[in-house]
C-alpha cells in the first residue's frame, strides 16, 4: 500500500440511494439490527438542512461486474459493485427516511422511523404524540422526501393544518414554503466518499477504516466479512443471525439451538463453516470466497464465486443442523463440563465443533469414538489454553494436520496422537501442578479440575450429593453449592496471611453446601474438619467413603493439620493427579473405543484351572468359614487384580472354589448383582483408583446352575500401585508383592 489506494467521488444522496435501492451499491445494514437511535437520525437531518458536513463515506470496488446476478434468491437487482464499509449507520438511516424502508431492531422487531419538521424555525424533532398534537410541525417528513407528496400539496397541507389552530401571516407562509423547498432539496446534498480499489488487499481495508474513524464503531475483521456476505449472499448471513438469535432462547415447542454451553455469535458460526469448507482458520480467507477472486491471478470470476459459495453453502448448513450441534453438545457433557461458566474458551467449543463436523460429515466416524475423541480434545484444548495468543496460527497449524487424514481411523488416530504430543508426563507432573499456582477464578486448570471431579462422581465435600447435580444449569436453587476457602480468610489473617493473591489460591477452594460454608465461617481447618467427620459417621458413612470424598478433592492425608503453604504445595499436585484421572476416565467412558470384547467361555476357562492369566475366589467379601465379611477377603481380590493388570493381563472368577467347583456370588449376599458390581467398583476405586477401570471388565456370567463374577482385566500402560504404594505382580499360579528393590526393577524393566 505504498501508493494512493482511493479516490475522492462526491455523490448527490438520490443518486446513492437509488444506486442502493437497484443494488450497485450494497448497503447491507438495512436488514440488520440497526444501532442508531432516532434522535440520532433527527440529528444528522439537522446538519444536513444546516449545510454542515456530515463525515466521509468509506466505498470499495468489489471487483463483481454490475451485470452479475446476486448469489441466493435476494431481490437485489445486480450484484453490488460497490460495499459501503463505513457510514452503513448513516445511509441506513437516510434510506429508512427517504423512502420509508422498516429498520430492524436488536429484539428483532421492525420500526419506519418518522421525522417531524417544524418550517417555521427549521426544527427536527422525533415523531411523537407532542409534534402530532402540535400544528406546528409536519408530523412526517418522509411522503415528501420519497416523493410520495409533492412539494404544493404537503405545504397546502401544512398551511391548512396550521390555519385550523391559529391565522397565519404571509410572512410565515413565506417561511414555509421555503423551509419545505430547502427540505426537499436535501435529496441533492453532496456526500463525499472515499473510493477503494478492487486490488486492495482485503485485510487492509479494516484497517483504513479504523485509521480514518477513530471515534466510531470498531470494524473488525468478521464485521467486515459478515459485510459481505449480506451483500453478496444475505441469506447465509441471515441464517448465520437466526441460529445465534435462538440460541439465546429456550424453545419447548420445537427443536432449537437453545443450549446451556454457549450462546454462538454469527461470525463464530461463520468459522466453523469455512474451516469444515476449505480447511481454513483464517476468516482473511473468506475474502477471496467472497469475491470470487482466484488465489493464483488474482483475477475474479463469477464462475469461481458460485463454485466457492457453493462449497460454503453446504458447509454452513451442516453447521447449523441442529442434530449435528446437539450432538456435539453431548461431547463437552462426556469432557465433564456442564454449564456456560465452565466455558473459558469460545474459540476452543468452536473449533472442537469443526473437527467434529469434519469427522462426522466428511470421513463418517463413528458417534461414540468421534464423542469421545471431541471430548478429550474439547478437555486438553481449554485445559492448555491452546488457542490463546495467536488462535488462528494455532488453528491454521491443526487444520493442516488433519488434512491429511482421509479415513476415520486416521483422523482418530491423528487427534489422539496430538492430545499425547500436549499432554506428556512433564505436563501432568510439572506444568499443570504450577498453572495451578493462581489465584485467577477463570484459570484453565481450575474448570479441568472442576470437570475431572463431574467425570469422577465426586461428592460435594462433607455431602451425599454429587458436584456434577449442583452444576447442572438447570437445576439453579437460591441457595446451592459454593466455593468454600479450606483455609478461611479470616483465619489465614490471624497467621499474617492476608494478600488475595495468597488467600484465594484455587487450591485453597472446595465445593460445600452453603449451609455448611455457613457452619465453618472462620474456623481452622483443625477445628471444623472433626466435627463434619464425625456427623457422617453418625450418619453411618463408611471410613472408606470419607477417605475416598477427600481423594476426589485432592486432599492429602492430614491437610486439616499442614502448614498452609505447604498444604497448597501438596494438593497442587494432588489437583494435576486429578485431573489426569479425569481426562483418562473420557476414554473409559466409552467401552466401544476398546478391542472388541471376545465371549468369554466360564466353562472352559475354569476347566483350565488357575494359571499366570486366571484365578478363583470364592468370595468378594465373605469368608466363608465364619460366614461374615473379611476385609482379607477384599484385599485377595483387589491384588489379583492389581496383579493383572502389571502383567499381561488375566481373568478373576468370583464365586468359584479353589477345585474349579461352583460357589455362586449369592454366597456373599449382595441382594442382586447390581449392588455386587457396585461394591466391587467402590472397592477397586478406593485402593487402586478409578482411571484403571479402561482396563477393566466386568460381568456376570452362568456356571452350571451358579451365576458367577468374571472380572477380564487387560495391562496397563502405566505402572498401578495400590493405596498404600505396594506393588502387585502376577508370578504363575499366584500374585506377589514385591519389595522396594524388586519394583524399581520390575518398573524399568515393564514400563520404561
Amino acid at each position: 500500500m505504498d501508493q494512493t489506494v482511493f479516490q475522492q467521488v462526491t455523490f448527490p444522496l438520490s443518486v446513492l440511494l437509488g444506486q442502493i435501492k437497484t443494488g450497485h451499491i450494497g448497503l447491507p445494514d438495512i436488514q440488520r439490527p440497526f444501532v442508531w437511535k432516532n434522535v440520532k437520525v433527527r440529528d444528522l437531518l439537522d446538519s444536513m438542512y444546516r449545510g454542515y458536513p456530515v463525515g466521509y463515506l468509506l466505498l470499495w470496488q468489489t471487483g463483481v461486474e454490475p451485470t452479475n446476478r446476486t448469489i441466493g434468491g435476494n431481490q437485489k437487482q445486480v450484484a453490488p459493485s460497490l460495499v459501503i464499509v463505513d457510514g452503513q449507520q448513516r445511509l441506513t438511516s437516510l434510506y429508512a427516511v427517504f423512502t420509508g424502508e422498516e429498520v430492524v431492531r436488536g429484539d428483532f422487531t421492525r420500526e419506519r422511523i418518522r421525522i417531524a419538521f417544524n418550517p417555521l424555525n427549521g426544527r427536527f424533532d422525533v415523531a411523537s404524540a407532542a409534534t402530532e398534537n402540535d400544528r406546528s410541525f409536519v408530523p412526517d417528513i418522509t411522503p415528501l422526501l420519497s416523493g410520495q407528496r409533492n412539494l404544493i400539496a404537503t405545504f397546502n397541507d401544512y398551511i391548512t393544518r396550521l390555519e385550523d389552530a391559529r391565522p397565519v401571516s404571509d410572512a410565515e407562509r413565506g417561511a414555509a414554503e421555503e423551509a419545505l423547498g430547502r427540505l426537499q432539496g436535501l435529496s441533492t446534498f453532496p456526500l463525499t466518499a472515499l473510493q477503494l480499489a478492487s486490488n486492495v488487499q482485503e485485510e487492509h481495508v479494516a484497517e483504513v477504516f479504523v485509521r480514518i474513524n477513530s471515534t466510531g464503531k470498531p470494524l473488525n475483521q468478521a464485521d467486515f466479512i459478515l459485510t459481505l456476505m449480506s451483500v453478496f449472499w444475505d441469506e447465509g448471513r441471515t441464517a448465520l443471525e437466526e441460529f445465534a438469535r435462538l440460541s439465546k432462547q429456550p424453545n419447548v415447542t420445537e427443536p432449537s439451538p437453545f443450549n446451556p454451553f454457549i450462546e454462538p455469535t454469527p461470525d463464530r458460526l461463520l468459522r466453523v463453516g469455512v474451516g469444515l469448507a476449505f480447511r481454513r482458520a483464517r476468516l482473511e480467507y473468506v475474502y477471496s470466497i467472497l469475491r470470487g477472486k482466484d488465489p493464483d491471478t488474482g483475477e475474479f470470476s463469477d464462475n469461481l464465486r458460485e463454485q466457492q459459495f457453493n462449497r460454503l453453502q453446504a458447509a454452513q448448513e451442516k453447521a447449523l443442523n441442529l442434530t449435528h450441534w446437539h450432538d456435539f453438545l453431548q461431547c463437552l457433557t462426556q469432557a465433564g463440563y456442564r454449564n456456560r461458566r465452565m466455558v473459558n474458551s469460545e474459540t476452543a467449543l468452536f473449533f472442537a465443533y469443526t473437527l467434529f463436523l469434519i469427522g462426522r460429515t466428511e470421513l463418517k466416524v463413528q458417534p461414540k469414538p468421534l464423542r469421545t475423541a471431541i471430548a478429550q480434545w474439547f478437555f486438553m484444548s481449554s485445559m492448555t489454553g491452546r488457542y490463546t495468543g495467536s488462535p488462528e496460527s494455532a488453528m491454521e497449524s491443526d487444520l493442516a494436520m488433519i488434512r491429511s487424514a482421509e479415513t476415520a481411523e486416521s483422523f482418530l488416530g491423528t487427534l489422539q496422537q496430538a492430545c499425547d504430543i500436549a499432554l506428556t508426563s512433564d505436563f501432568w507432573t510439572v506444568t499443570l501442578p504450577n498453572e495451578l499456582a493462581t489465584s485467577t477464578a477463570r484459570s484453565p486448570s481450575l474448570t479441568a479440575y472442576h470437570a475431572a471431579q463431574v467425570l469422577l462422581q465426586a461428592p460435594v465435600l462433607f455431602s451425599d450429593t454429587n458436584i456434577a447435580d449442583w452444576l447442572d444449569p438447570f437445576v439453579n436453587p437460591a441457595k446451592s453449592i459454593e466455593r468454600h476457602h479450606l483455609f478461611p480468610k479470616a483465619y489465614l489473617g490471624e497467621l499474617g496471611v492476608t494478600a488475595r493473591t495468597d488467600t484465594n489460591q484455587i487450591a485453597n477452594y472446595a465445593y460445600v453446601e452453603w449451609t455448611d460454608n455457613i457452619k465453618i465461617g472462620a474456623s481452622a481447618p483443625i477445628d471444623y474438619v472433626p466435627h463434619f467427620e464425625a456427623a457422617m459417621r453418625a450418619a453411618s458413612v463408611a471410613e472408606t467413603a470419607i477417605h475416598h470424598m477427600y481423594r476426589l478433592h485432592a486432599l492429602p492425608i492430614g491437610w486439616q493439620m499442614m502448614e498452609y503453604k505447604e498444604f497448597l504445595a501438596a494438593r497442587r499436585e494432588l489437583m494435576a493427579a486429578l485431573i489426569r484421572e479425569g481426562f483418562e476416565r473420557i476414554g473409559a467412558l466409552e467401552p466401544s473405543l476398546a478391542t472388541p470384547q471376545p465371549v468369554l467361555d466360564i466353562q472352559a476357562l475354569v476347566a483350565g484351572g488357575e494359571g499366570d492369566d486366571v484365578e478363583f475366589k470364592s468370595t468378594l467379601r465373605t469368608n466363608l468359614h465364619t460366614g461374615k465379611r473379611d476385609s482379607a477377603m477384599e484385599h485377595a481380590v483387589v491384588k489379583t487384580i492389581a496383579g493383572f493388570l502389571n502383567q499381561k493381563g488375566g481373568t478373576l472368577i468370583i464365586g468359584v472354589h479353589d477345585d474349579g467347583t461352583a460357589v455362586g456370588v449369592e454366597a456373599d449376599e449382595f441382594g442382586s448383582e447390581d449392588k455386587m458390581n457396585l461394591h466391587l467398583t467402590n472397592l477397586v476405586n478406593s485402593q487402586l483408583g478409578e482411571a484403571v477401570w479402561a482396563n477393566i471388565h466386568a460381568n456376570f456370567e452362568d456356571f452350571g446352575s451358579a451365576r458367577v463374577m468374571a472380572v477380564r482385566c487387560e495391562p496397563v500402560s502405566q505402572v498401578v500401585y495400590d493405596k498404600a504404594k505396594r506393588l502387585f505382580v502376577r508370578t504363575g499360579h499366584a500374585t506377589h508383592e514385591l519389595s522396594a528393590q524388586e519394583a524399581v526393577l520390575f518398573v524399568q524393566e515393564r514400563f520404561e
